[in-house]
């Protein structure tokens, strides 16, 4: 890996001239209520860590709508920065082989290395488990696909169970499993982390963190306990960064996430280094170069 190479594994854009997000109605996240383009990433994105400056992302699914994993796969086809997407299809419908084979065959195609659902937000705690799902689960894997897990600390039952019964389906951790930070309560989630963590084929993004804090007061020190138990559980080779810009903005923005990174990696190994910043992310989604395609650091007309 080029050792000034910075991957983005975990970001999302949107253009509200285009397509609504209707969770942005809600009146917690006000600040971010409007568009958000790759442009606003590079020129946001100044921050170095580890003295490695922002080379490529990974763009992450927000609604449950496959017009905007469509939107998605146009924009890498044509944005340098973006080199793979997370997307979204109904896992459940009987459909999902034929609605993935045609998001794969269209335009950016294939740019969509994994599938995302937001289980954040289903209450039944058997959701990963449903028989719709996983048949779901099983078209994705058998085309080659990764799954994104999407849940909170006290779902992350859900999360393990399907470690265990999807052994060969790569899997990534978004957020860590959304940790309470604010309240410095780790005692649940860092047992089940543990657990997750046993099963090699299982990841986890080190992204989503400083939301799950007290937005406007958090400190490194806040965020040390969490980084640590990652460390310990997975390691280095099984972690990757995430921004979740422009999420992240509610709470200090991408460039104050990339400094506390930047801080908490102090004594680490260069190899170590290597591989969260880029090495894992590269690997588990592919972001192999394309030819042809411009030099991802130069802005596009």
């Amino acid at each position: 890996m080029n050792t000034s190479v910075l991957v983005d594994a975990h970001h999302h854009l949107w253009d509200l001239t285009h397509r609504p997000q209707p969770w942005l109605d809600d009146p917690g996240v006000a600040s971010i209520r409007r568009t958000f383009t790759p442009d606003d990433l590079r020129i946001t994105a100044t921050h170095p860590i580890a003295g490695r400056r922002l080379h490529s992302t990974v763009v992450v699914q927000c609604i449950a709508e496959v017009a905007e994993t469509e939107d998605l796969l146009a924009l890498a086809e044509q944005e340098p920065l973006v080199q793979a997407v997370v997307g979204w299809a109904d896992l459940t419908t009987p459909a999902i082989a034929d609605v993935l084979d045609q998001l794969l065959a269209g335009p950016g195609g294939r740019y969509l290395r994994s599938l995302r659902h937001l289980v954040q937000g289903e209450t039944d705690p058997n959701w990963l488990q449903r028989p719709t799902v996983e048949r779901g689960l099983r078209a994705a894997r058998d085309r080659g696909l990764r799954y994104d897990v999407l849940v909170r600390a006290h779902q992350l039952d859900q999360a393990i169970r399907l470690a265990e019964r999807f052994p060969d389906l790569p899997q990534v951790l978004n957020h860590a499993g959304k940790p309470d930070i604010a309240r410095q309560d780790f005692a649940n989630w860092e047992g089940r982390i543990q657990r997750l963590a046993a099963h090699p084929h299982v990841l986890c993004k080190v992204s989503g963190l400083i939301t799950e804090a007290d937005h406007s007061r958090w400190t490194t020190a806040d965020i040390r306990p969490v980084w640590d138990v990652l460390a310990s559980a997975f390691g280095p080779e099984r972690l990757m960064f995430g921004s979740d810009w422009p999420v992240a903005n509610l709470a200090g923005g991408w460039n104050r996430w990339a400094a506390t990174v930047d801080e908490l990696l102090i004594g680490w190994s260069e190899s170590d280094i290597d591989a969260l910043l880029a090495g894992t992310a590269t690997a588990f989604y592919g972001l192999t170069p394309v030819a042809g395609r411009k030099d991802a650091t130069a802005r596009t007309s």
